[in-house]
């Protein structure tokens, strides 16, 4: 096996504490991602194969151990665990007012479209992006206005000519920007964060940003805060973060917005405790305290493994399915795939793959335009699952080729 690659990262020369190599079986567990048919590997929707922080393990075994799950109230703690968090990981000062608990990003999103936009108006996203933004905005009422990436020599940027075009628009009055970048895995300069942040504030739309996957790059990489801009840029702003895709903890329903400016923080608490996502469940406080007080050195070699995932995608690739191409990524554990050589329909290439050789990917096109020739793929596994996936993927598309 080690044979395959040649890329060998800092981690496999220094001892590790945490088993990432480690197959645990999810069936039967209702699981999502894996209420797939009998042989079939899933490596599309966005959770992780492996077994979360075992120091966050032990605080919600503790808190199981009480045995009574009554409601519960959001502590001072919990907003500690972000503020000491951002401040540590990324120098940013978060004020205690400006937080405000949530269920999760997608209510996050989907209250805040509510409240700060009206029906048959505008909302802005940058495509191909993360297809759960288009529910927030079409089952809200609201528009969606697609601003193309730019797509060349395999690296995305955006089009600002199109993307002021579509701001200036006199009804739009949201953008919904994602840092790091779903699915192309951008994490966003600080120059274009407020290049993007400045029209928004100048054409007087509001900018939401989704910061979910900011802890997941690669390492050597840092994600930039939007909370890092100017205060009139981060005041036009609603950020919400989480560390349920970090640590793996996205069945437990925990997040926050941020939101600097007063007026439009009020505005969101009263539409997101409307919507009643605003009450924390059993566990979610503990969730977020022990992943953030504890869970630190359990991400770095999350990253260090999942950077060494995709350093084994890369080389298998080029030496066996040189059709497909890696899209450059700095960020997530979800890679995009360039498929532009081999078909025009990602769907129809989704739907091949999996019905031969039983790996399940996402078409790009769940993403918008932009995405109709990229396929998805979750590389947030053991290596084991890992070269499973690799080889069917190079058996299904040399079977594609030979069929189209």
């Amino acid at each position: 096996m080690e044979s395959e690659r040649s890329k060998v990262t800092d981690m496999e020369k220094k001892e590790l504490i945490y088993d990432f190599d480690k197959v645990v079986d999810r069936k039967n567990t209702y699981s999502t991602k894996w209420n797939v048919k009998e042989g079939e590997l899933p490596m599309w929707v966005a959770d992780m194969d492996f077994e979360t922080a075992p120091e966050i393990v032990s605080a919600l075994s503790e808190r199981l151990s009480n045995k009574i799950f009554g409601y519960t109230d959001i502590p001072k703690e919990w907003y500690e665990a972000y503020i000491s968090w951002w401040k540590k990981r990324h120098d940013i000062e978060i004020k205690r007012e400006w937080l405000i608990y949530s269920t999760g990003v997608i209510p996050t999103l989907s209250s805040t479209v509510r409240k700060i936009t009206s029906p048959a108006e505008n909302v802005v996203i940058l495509t191909p992006v993360y297809n759960m933004f288009y529910n927030s905005i079409l089952n809200n009422g609201r528009n969606v206005l697609e601003s193309r990436l730019i797509y060349e020599k395999g690296r995305y940027s955006i089009d600002y000519d199109d993307l002021e075009n579509k701001l200036a628009n006199p009804q739009s009055s949201l953008m919904i920007f994602c840092n790091p970048h779903n699915p192309i895995g951008r994490i966003w300069s600080k120059e274009e964060l407020s290049r993007v942040g400045r029209l928004c504030l100048e054409n007087d739309v509001w900018i939401l940003v989704d910061e979910i996957h900011c802890d997941l790059t690669f390492p050597g990489k840092e994600y930039v805060p939007f909370l890092s801009l100017d205060d009139e840029l981060i005041n036009n702003a609603i950020i919400a973060i989480s560390p349920t895709k970090t640590f793996n903890l996205a069945g437990l329903q925990t997040s926050a917005a941020v939101i600097p400016d007063k007026s439009i923080r009020h505005k969101v608490w009263r539409q997101i405790n409307t919507d009643e996502v605003g009450e924390p469940n059993a566990f979610a406080i503990d969730a977020v305290t022990s992943a953030f007080g504890k869970g630190e050195k359990w991400l770095d070699e999350l990253r260090a493994y999942i950077y060494n995932n995709k350093c084994i995608v890369e080389e298998y690739l080029n030496d066996n399915i040189e059709e497909v191409s890696l899209v450059y990524s700095e960020a997530t554990y979800l890679l995009w795939l360039d498929c532009n050589k081999i078909t025009d329909s990602s769907v129809k290439l989704a739907k091949h793959i999996r019905k031969k050789t039983g790996l399940f990917l996402l078409a790009g096109s769940h993403y918008g335009p932009g995405g109709e020739c990229f396929l998805r793929l979750n590389i947030a596994c053991p290596k084991e699952l890992l070269y499973d996936g690799l080889k069917r993927l190079e058996e299904g598309i040399h079977s594609y080729e030979k069929t189209n």
